[in-house]
């Protein structure tokens, strides 16, 4: 009976907590080892189906997005807030949700692992897939991103039924959808040559064609390997997006504004985080979420009101200062969050934190191909802490950051606290993901944050 093995694995989850050892994903590991198909079991249950979030890049914040929207049209969601995204999260999330004969929801929004895609859609079989985007990211655990690419083809291809919601300006997502049956996709993008960059960053991914190996000819470059394209063979180009936005302000590590498209309709959206990876993140969410029936006045709304996600260019007050902080963990992502900071006016002080734990990748060489060079000259402190902190400053010097304005200082708490008493004004740690949860944990810890999670 799956109701006994959902009270088993409730009740292993509980007495994990009260241990002190968390309980994310625990309960649904147990519950999938007595019921391998749990997942599909459970998601039968949501009236409403489920909707699936992918991305190397900003699927906790995508999901955060199209969550604030769906519960502007009275959705009551399943939701793996945590961001525990591997089949273990989703199965927790379920168990938790799940009652006697049915589920205390309504439709069901998951985040799900780049490299688990393929085995919790065939579970979910959901509504509507988002891929946002595919970056080179912890080469020692995925590969290379054509082994991405073509898992995630091989899950597309195995569901029909699923509509998909994918960024035109990434070829190796927007191929995904090209013998699709009319109808079936939604792409979405950036229309606005405003904010593109002079040249392809050299950590640049994805510079080939798919179909034939010639290299892309852009005609404008976004972030990394985004942009407008097209391949000199013509065996592909850039799909026009149904979803998109021009008129783009970035304002900095605050904010940023943009003019939403959604096909005729068109509204003026400010958004409350940073950096034009996050208007990618809102048009991913937006498009998503149409895809789902919500109107453009839910969508703005929904946008304008979404919180920083767990981490993610979320700001608070400790030690009398403002601490931001912007996670990194691969050269896009870095080059992103380096690209906004060098917008903010004056000199930074910077708390920055990188480690080597499995969850951030065993190498990271990747830190010779973020481009530091963009705030060499904008900072006035870098506190360097984490396992390879001492690795962090040799790149730092190397981008041209003067010696002396560089510290280093492995053990975290003490990083922090160095960065702390060296200034008055505002911290902008930028930390790996393990480096970011333990940091958050200290903020917990000090009362300066809200709530922890184990992944």
């Amino acid at each position: 009976m799956l109701g006994a093995k959902i009270a088993v694995a409730r009740a292993a989850g509980a007495l994990s907590r009260r241990s002190g050892r968390g309980a994310t994903s625990l309960p649904g590991k147990l519950l999938m080892r007595m019921e391998p198909s749990a997942i599909e079991r459970l998601a039968r249950r949501l009236p409403q189906g489920s909707a699936v979030i992918s991305a190397t890049n900003g699927k906790t914040t995508t999901a955060a997005m199209a969550a604030a929207i769906l519960e502007r049209t009275g959705t009551r969601l399943v939701h793996n807030r945590a961001g525990a995204n591997m089949a273990g999260g989703v199965a927790s999330v379920l168990l938790g949700a799940a009652r006697a004969d049915g589920i205390d929801g309504d439709a069901g929004l998951f985040e799900v692992d780049e490299f688990w895609l393929d085995r919790v859609v065939a579970q979910l079989r959901p509504r509507a897939l988002l891929l946002a985007n595919l970056f080179r990211d912890q080469l020692d655990r995925y590969g290379e991103l054509e082994t991405i690419a073509d898992r995630w083809a091989a899950t597309v291809a195995a569901a029909p039924a699923t509509q998909l919601v994918l960024n035109a300006d990434d070829p190796l997502v927007a191929d995904l959808g090209r013998d699709s049956p009319a109808g079936r996709v939604t792409y979405f993008g950036v229309q606005d040559d405003a904010v593109a960059l002079h040249g392809m960053a050299h950590a640049s991914d994805s510079k080939h064609c798919r179909r034939c190996g010639a290299p892309y000819v852009y005609d404008a470059i976004y972030m990394g390997h985004l942009g407008r394209y097209h391949c000199p063979n013509g065996d592909s180009r850039r799909p026009q997006p149904d979803v998109w936005a021009d008129a783009v302000t970035l304002d900095g590590t605050r904010g940023a504004r943009f003019v939403l498209h959604l096909g005729d309709e068109h509204a003026a959206v400010s958004l409350p985080l940073p950096g034009l990876y996050n208007v990618y993140n809102a048009l991913g969410a937006a498009a998503l979420t149409r895809a789902l029936g919500a109107s453009l006045r839910q969508i703005v709304d929904g946008l304008e009101a979404t919180q920083a996600a767990f981490g993610r260019a979320e700001t608070v007050s400790v030690g009398g200062r403002e601490l931001a902080i912007l996670l990194v963990k691969n050269p896009a992502g870095a080059n992103e969050v380096l690209r906004t900071l060098a917008l903010d006016a004056g000199e930074h002080d910077v708390l920055a934190v990188l480690n080597d734990n499995t969850a951030d990748g065993r190498d990271v060489s990747w830190v010779w191909d973020a481009d530091f060079e963009v705030i060499a000259d904008r900072v006035r402190r870098v506190t360097c802490s984490g396992t390879r902190a001492a690795e962090l400053a040799l790149r730092l010097k190397y981008a041209g950051v003067a010696p002396e304005r560089l510290r280093v200082v492995p053990a975290l708490e003490r990083g922090l606290d160095a960065a702390l008493e060296d200034g008055d004004g505002r911290l902008v740690a930028i930390p790996t993901y393990t480096a970011m949860l333990a940091l958050r944990a200290l903020l917990v810890a000090r009362g300066a944050a809200q709530g922890s999670f184990a992944p």
